[in-house]
């Protein structure tokens, strides 16, 4: 739900149409359904999932091809931004980092990707028109992990917000514990 929400305050914020902003929250809603598949290749699985139920649900052709689109290249191994619905949902995508998203309760067993989430305290995703740009502000407790740690996991998904944010003439902050980074 995060991400669907973040994707359509993006063109919101940008002032796009109510059409497109709704879009973007169907495909943030729904991103991650080709994980049901496998989460190796999620994006490409999940698209073809995602126009096939869209188009199943009586979805005109051109609305569930901008979805299938934004959603086939969302993961940053193989995506770019290629829309504004795409590019807002990488944004807010990319921007999901929190310790709600982590289920394991043993922090024992916690991977990397666990621990990185679990440090993340607070998360927020800002449209700053005045100065054409996207912020991301994170909170780190670095008892749990080093900042560096973050960069260590989310460095291409850094870089794949920053050409998202450059897609919709943006510039791609981001703050980490009152830092200014980018």
């Amino acid at each position: 739900m995060v991400v669907a929400e973040r994707a359509s305050y993006i063109l919101e914020q940008l002032e796009y149409d109510e059409h497109r902003i709704e879009l973007a929250k169907i495909a943030g809603y729904i991103h991650d359904i080709g994980n049901s598949v496998n989460r190796i290749d999620h994006a490409h699985s999940g698209a073809i999932l995602a126009y096939h139920i869209l188009k199943d649900m009586g979805m005109e052709v051109s609305d569930r091809t901008e979805i299938m689109m934004a959603i086939g290249n969302h993961d940053e191994n193989t995506g770019t931004a290629v829309s504004d619905i795409s590019a807002a949902l990488i944004l807010a995508d990319k921007s999901d980092a929190h310790r709600t998203r982590v289920s394991k309760k043993d922090k024992n067993i916690f991977d990397k990707h666990d621990e990185v989430n679990y440090a993340v305290t607070h998360s927020e995703l800002r449209i700053d028109n005045e100065n054409k740009k996207v912020i991301l502000d994170l909170k780190i407790d670095t008892k749990i992990c080093p900042v560096i740690d973050y960069f260590e996991i989310f460095m291409e998904r850094t870089q794949m917000s920053k050409r998202a944010a450059k897609y919709l003439g943006l510039w791609f902050e981001l703050i980490i514990n009152d830092t200014n980074l980018l």
